[in-house]
């Protein structure tokens, strides 16, 4: 009896093999393996090993080794259709049974491979060619090295709608081959069918063998329908049963590496760029049963990393929903929120690989993340209201499929509703915060919303919103955008140094490297320009410079500029200044850029500086309003505090009103 390739495969897929063999031995975990003693032999010290990532059990008291199918065979004495329908049946899936249809079947995914592969060469050729000098300009705005696209094996689409079904014709393949493929577009209003894909970078998307299934393809146009564009269902690819880069990440989580998932095919490059090879991706739709289950397979608590806006938070707590009915011992999940405003690709052309993995040690653990989410509608300052978090807490642990993870679920979430609700004297929180000081060698806590204080107790306010921030940790991750720009424009235009001195000596910047920056600016204009601050024009705010009436400077500028970035770069800053242009991913924002007039300029510099210092306004109402919260849990407090944090996050972005500037430079004018 035969069954399908892809049957077996499923099965592989859904049982780990510790699973299958710690029925019948007792594993214990070691390392990244499992061991316990041989099911063959009598023996005291085991010699018995099961490896997840590869799939496969190793005996070395007998010499014995297989796969999940081979296990079952030898220690229950069946053939392999029993076992195979003994480990469906554990799977809860059927058993289809491998017809002289199934067996055509799957000779015509043999050809679909080869079809998709011819393809997938094609793609690499005409980008290589110069016919792909655009997508190469493009890959190459992007930061991505040859290497790194012959590693991907990243290609072009071009804009002729029938290149590929032309090449494809050349060898012989028929058109309705092309189209099962998912390469053609056809249809009964389509006359003649037509390329998929036009004017795209080709990202290849293969199976967890290696063998390439299908294509997302990343338009070029801005004005397309679908900026990133998938083949369709074909019978080699289902894309909600697949990862982006899942071969390569299988192969790297063997070896040690942390499983990450993030969005998209370019994150997913700069991620293992930057050293996370075993970084991967859904394909254009949320994270689905499958894709988790894949990475299961290949560790045991992959981490989920989101934006930390808005939409990144419900991403992470649509996974969590997912999660829960599938959660195992053993198996879980930790969630990252990026900076808000960057994507992985932005945090690593920022930041580097430092940067990513001060984001991956902030990764918080599944329940805390569900806790979180059930405890934020705060306050609960009446029975009420703590009934109704009570009951949302007993309703989502219910979702916990497994009874034992469940009933840990219940017991850590019951002793956190206790330590949320049961009021302790002054002198016992006292004692217990001592403790805890004790402990972490630090003087502060943070607060959790709801939570009850006492009013001599020595606090610092920290929201996971504001504990969480680059900005308020000093994150490496992430130079801030504004700070960035505010910088970027004194390095592209030094005579804001002597007409601006006292407003950038003002400024409070939050991150390191960019304070450290500020300091030198200001450190070489006193010294090694002769500038006296005191003699600052700025202080004089009734006279407008030549600047600002919009009068040329001097031809001097450039050679200021020049000096400036060479004693900078001496001074060891050279690496700084590339990530602060690196962080700069906004192009609307144009007044900092070398090419803009002094009158724009100053408009922008204007602009920036009014954001970034409601931005420090609205940061300490924020520390305020959690403080005042924190002391005492009534509704007033709370409403403050929401109201704070929702003009904190209305204030994101709003660089790019600087957009409507230009008129001096030669762009057309837009009013904000």
């Amino acid at each position: 009896m035969r069954f399908p390739p892809q049957f077996l495969d499923e099965l592989r897929a859904r049982l780990p093999v510790s699973e299958v063999v710690g029925r019948r031995v007792k594993l214990r975990k070691a390392g990244r393996e499992w061991k316990g003693l041989s099911p063959f032999n009598k023996e005291k010290t085991p010699s018995f090993f099961v490896n997840d990532q590869k799939a496969m059990w190793f005996d070395f008291s007998s010499g014995k080794n297989g796969n999940i199918f081979d296990f079952v065979m030898l220690t229950e004495g069946v053939s392999f259709p029993e076992a195979v329908e003994r480990l469906a049946g554990q799977a809860g899936v059927a058993v289809p049974l491998m017809t002289r249809e199934d067996e055509q079947r799957e000779e015509r995914r043999k050809t679909l491979h080869d079809i998709v592969e011819l393809a997938a060469k094609f793609f690499e050729a005409t980008l290589a060619a110069r016919a792909g000098a655009r997508g190469r300009g493009y890959l190459a705005d992007r930061g991505i090295a040859s290497a790194t696209q012959l590693k991907f094996r990243l290609g072009y689409a071009g804009a002729d709608q029938y290149a590929l079904k032309e090449h494809l014709g050349a060898a012989k393949i028929p058109v309705a081959d092309m189209v099962e493929a998912g390469l053609l577009v056809a249809g009964e209003d389509i006359p003649v069918p037509y390329d998929r894909f036009r004017d795209r970078i080709m990202f290849p998307i293969t199976d967890w063998r290696g063998r390439v299934i299908a294509f997302g393809g990343r338009a070029l146009e801005k004005d397309v329908a679908a900026k990133y564009l998938n083949s369709p269902e074909t019978p080699l690819f289902h894309k909600g049963a697949t990862l982006y880069n899942l071969a390569a990440a299988r192969t790297a989580a063997h070896e040690g590496a942390s499983i990450i998932a993030v969005e998209g095919y370019v994150d997913v490059i700069a991620m293992v760029t930057a050293g996370f090879a075993a970084t991967v991706a859904p394909l254009g739709t949320a994270l689905t049963a499958d894709q988790l289950a894949l990475m299961w397979r290949m560790a045991d608590e992959p981490v989920l990393c989101f934006d930390g806006d808005d939409a990144g938070r419900r991403a992470a707590y649509r996974a969590l929903d997912l999660a829960l009915p599938l959660l195992k011992p053993g198996k879980s999940l930790k969630l990252a929120a990026l900076p808000d405003g960057q994507d992985p690709d932005d945090l690593v052309r920022s930041g580097g690989r430092e940067a990513v993995e001060d984001v991956l040690a902030a990764a918080r653990p599944l329940a805390d993340m569900l806790w979180a989410r059930e405890s934020e509608a705060g306050p609960f300052d009446t029975p009420e209201r703590r009934a109704a978090l009570e009951a949302r807490i007993v309703e989502v642990t219910a979702a916990v499929g497994d009874e034992a993870v469940r009933r840990y679920y219940r017991q850590d979430f019951s002793a956190r509703l206790r330590r949320l609700f049961a009021p302790e004297d002054i002198a016992t929180r006292r004692r217990n915060w001592n403790e805890r000081g004790r402990r972490s060698g630090a003087g502060a806590r943070a607060a959790t919303p709801g939570a009850v204080f006492g009013r001599d107790e020595r606090y610092v306010a920290a929201s996971p919103q504001l504990a969480a921030s680059p900005l308020h940790r000093g994150h490496r991750a992430a130079i801030p955008r504004r700070e960035a720009l505010i910088l970027q424009a004194i390095l592209n235009h030094p005579w804001l140094l002597h007409d601006r001195l006292e407003e950038l000596a003002e400024a409070e910047f939050r991150h390191a490297d960019t304070r450290k920056l500020k300091t030198a600016l200001i450190d070489v204009l006193a010294h090694r320009f002769g500038q006296n601050p005191s003699q600052n024009p700025s202080q004089n705010p009734g006279q407008d410079s030549d600047r600002e009436s919009g009068h040329e400077i001097g031809p001097d500028a450039e050679v200021d500029r020049a000096e400036l970035i060479a004693e900078l770069t001496r001074q060891g800053f050279a690496d700084l200044l590339g990530r602060i242009e690196r962080t700069i991913t906004t192009p609307s924002v144009w007044g900092a850029r070398s090419q803009a007039a002094a009158a724009d300029v100053l408009l922008t510099w204007r602009q920036l500086l009014a954001l970034h210092r409601q931005w420090q306004s609205l940061t300490r109402e924020l520390r305020e309003a959690e403080l005042a919260l924190g002391h005492d849990n009534t509704e007033a407090n709370y409403a403050r505090l929401r109201e704070v944090k929702a003009r904190l996050s209305s204030l994101d972005g709003t660089e790019a009103l600087i957009e409507g500037f230009g008129a001096p430079s030669g762009r057309p004018a837009r009013a904000l």
